[in-house]
């Protein structure tokens, strides 16, 4: 395959511009990058039916790709008037993940773009959804749209964690927000930064009651220690003190109200692969998807947006 640097849009079933097909076009002709656009087909119902009558179900499922394919044609020539370099394709496949990985490894992916696809807290246990195979296995950039109010962002919310001081942690907070400042300049977006300071992780170990004066100055000595790591961060990157947010609190609620508040259409985090219980239970990234009032897009360790 070309090695030209692509964003890759999973495309629904369904043949119509979702949230993610508007914002992958205008990301596309912000980045000034090529967009190939891929549709998953796989019906159960003709799988099953293709083992009693093979051939006829054959002609079905053709006839049914052949009418998808048509329609991602057309869509990529409506893109094409706005200067946007557009491929389409339509795979019929039970195990989109692997498909995608593929394309990852062949093409090259710098971006993949899908709608947010919602699924029951039930059904999250007995099974991983794309979404969260994306977000923890997939080792490029993954943007989760939810609506399409703005195509092009306006209000981009970089989130970083300063608490621990590993140099792997900071390396990873400069490379969310080297991504989320890329975005916000590509856009022409405004950019906001925000650490979300979770004080109650100090009292996390019960000690008893007298164990609080304790407790107490390892806040504060926590706190200031997290406020000028912020500080720093945000001075290597330039940014002004008004788009500074430290913020004391629940880390999902918190940026849930700021994300609501400032009107925001993309937050930038890291998200990183777990395993047993807390694979369960999912990560901050996964809960946002499921709670922050706009799109998501989680950042990789080593891995960054580029173009």
């Amino acid at each position: 395959m070309s090695q030209t640097q692509h964003l890759l849009l999973i495309a629904p079933p369904v043949m119509e511009r979702t949230p993610a097909f508007e914002r992958a076009a205008a990301l596309a002709q912000a980045m000034q990058v090529p967009l190939h656009i891929v549709a998953f087909d796989y019906v159960q119902a003709l799988a099953v039916a293709g083992l009693f009558a093979p051939e006829q179900i054959r002609l079905a499922r053709d006839g049914y790709l052949r009418t998808h394919r048509q329609w991602l044609t057309e869509q990529a020539s409506l893109l094409a008037r706005h200067h946007i370099k557009v491929t389409t394709e339509v795979v019929w496949v039970q195990d989109p993940f692997a498909e995608i990985l593929q394309f990852v490894n062949e093409m090259p992916v710098i971006l993949i773009i899908k709608d947010a696809q919602h699924e029951s807290a039930l059904k999250r246990i007995f099974y991983t959804p794309l979404d969260w195979q994306l977000l923890r296995d997939c080792p490029v950039p993954v943007h989760l749209v939810t609506d399409d109010t703005h195509p092009r962002p306006r209000n981009v919310l970089a989130i970083v964690d300063v608490l621990r001081s590993e140099e792997q942690d900071c390396l990873f907070n400069d490379q969310i927000l080297d991504a989320a400042t890329r975005l916000a300049e590509q856009c022409d977006a405004r950019l906001e930064l925000v650490h979300v300071y979770d004080w109650t992780t100090v009292y996390t170990t019960d000690m008893g009651f007298g164990a609080l004066p304790l407790a107490t100055g390892i806040h504060e000595t926590l706190g200031s220690a997290q406020h000028e790591a912020f500080a720093a961060l945000a001075e290597r990157h330039g940014v002004p003190d008004p788009c500074r947010h430290f913020i004391e609190g629940a880390p999902v609620p918190s940026i849930c109200e700021f994300a609501d508040k400032m009107q925001i259409d993309v937050i930038v985090m890291g998200t990183v692969q777990h395993h047993g219980l807390s694979k369960l239970l999912g990560t901050t990234a996964e809960q946002l998807l499921h709670r922050a009032p706009c799109s998501v897009l989680a950042i990789k360790p080593q891995h960054t947006l580029q173009s």
